[in-house]
Parts: structure tokens; C-alpha cells; sequence
């Protein structure tokens, strides 16, 4: 293990804003979802990515190259040989600007793939998951989903309030359960969408208005 790799290992998860470059290196829809899926599986070789998004070695092995070229992976330090190599992703958080008009035409037409491909990709695995028999799913992870839409009627300061709170909810589950094993643990994903909705009605229609909760769980 060199000193950088050491260091690496032992540094402090941070929280990554990708820049243009290292968007333009991830705009690509294979790209994206080899990224979410060493988030969500741990390490992986160029043939289990293969085997995972139905291409060949050669191709997933191609763009890990271009992947780790920005460090948006790395190699796992120890692990593999010269012909079988170990991917990862780094630890923390990783965060991009969507598609604005102070970017390059370049530049903005890979923050929407980028983002189109996170979100194709995000409610794909909601699907996956209401989709699975539950005979799949033992009654313990049934009962423990959970699904809930709010409409409420707020200001954006309130809503980035409430933004506020939920990631320091988030980030405390982060903290306590990072790294648990178990035979009970299992990989979990956590999701929340906040935003405002597209509303051309006058505004006394708002006392009319009322709070809407649905859940499914």
C-alpha cells in the first residue's frame, strides 16, 4: 500500500462537488450506473459490472478507466491481481450542479445526462423494489418499508429548513451505522424529494387548500 492509498484509507469521508470535468467524464449512462452500483453492492471487477448491466468485460472495463481517470472511483488498496482488478467508490458524499445557464453548452448537456441517468436510475429501483414477490422480501424488511408523499403549503426558507433537518437526520443514521455487519444488516436505501409544485391558481385559493399525506408501506 503506498502513503497516498494509506492516507486515503484513513481520511475522513468529505462531501465532493463534481466539476466540469469530472462531469463531462461521468456523462454517459453506463457510467452513472456503474457508479450506483458500487454504492450499492461495495467493490466490484470489470467482469461482475459485466455480468450486473449485461455488457462485456471489456466494455465496463473501458469505462472504469475513464472513471478512475477523476478519481470518481479508485482501486480497492490489497485487493486483486494484475489481471483481476477491484473497484470502489470513494467514501462521502458526491454532489453536482443539474443543467444551468451559466454553464458551457458542453458543460450543461452532461449535467442532464448526468442527471436524467441518476434519476432513471433512482426510480428504477423503486420500481424493482414494489415490483419483487413478496415472498422474496421476509415479513421483518415488508413491515420496516416505508413510503410516504406530503403537500403542504410552505415558503423556501421553510423548506430548506425542513432540507436541514432531514440531512442532519440522515447524516446521524450515517454516522451510527457506517461500516455495521450482521447477519440482520442488509444495504438500505434512503430517499427524500423536496421541491415546489407548478401552481397557476389565484392565491385566496389557498385556505382552501389541504395538507395531503399518502403512504404506502
Amino acid at each position: 500500500m503506498t502513503e497516498n492509498e494509506a492516507a486515503r484509507e484513513h481520511a475522513q469521508p468529505e462531501e465532493r462537488t463534481l466539476d466540469a470535468g469530472a462531469l463531462k467524464a461521468l456523462a454517459h449512462p453506463l457510467r452513472v450506473r456503474i457508479l450506483d452500483l458500487l454504492a450499492e453492492r461495495g467493490p466490484q471487477t470489470a467482469s461482475s459490472l459485466a455480468a450486473l448491466i449485461g455488457e462485456s468485460s471489456g466494455v465496463t472495463s473501458y469505462h472504469l478507466r475513464a472513471l478512475a481517470a477523476r478519481d470518481l472511483i479508485h482501486e480497492v488498496a490489497g485487493r486483486g491481481t494484475a489481471r483481476e482488478r477491484w473497484w470502489e467508490r470513494p467514501r462521502g458524499r458526491m454532489s453536482f450542479s443539474g443543467p444551468n445557464d451559466t454553464m458551457t453548452p458542453s458543460g450543461r448537456a452532461a449535467a442532464q445526462i448526468v442527471e436524467d441517468e441518476f434519476f432513471r436510475n433512482r426510480h428504477q429501483r423503486l420500481m424493482d423494489h414494489l415490483h419483487r414477490p413478496q415472498a422474496e422480501v421476509p415479513q421483518e424488511w415488508r413491515d420496516a418499508a416505508h413510503h410516504m408523499t406530503t403537500m403542504l403549503d410552505m415558503t423556501a426558507p421553510q423548506l430548506q429548513e425542513l432540507a436541514r433537518q432531514i440531512d442532519e437526520l440522515v447524516e446521524a443514521a450515517v454516522l451510527r451505522y457506517r461500516d455495521q455487519t450482521g447477519p440482520d444488516v442488509r444495504r438500505v436505501t434512503i430517499r427524500a424529494d423536496l421541491f415546489d409544485l407548478p401552481d397557476g391558481r389565484p392565491q385566496g385559493a389557498a385556505e382552501h387548500r389541504t395538507t395531503e399525506t399518502e403512504e404506502l408501506s
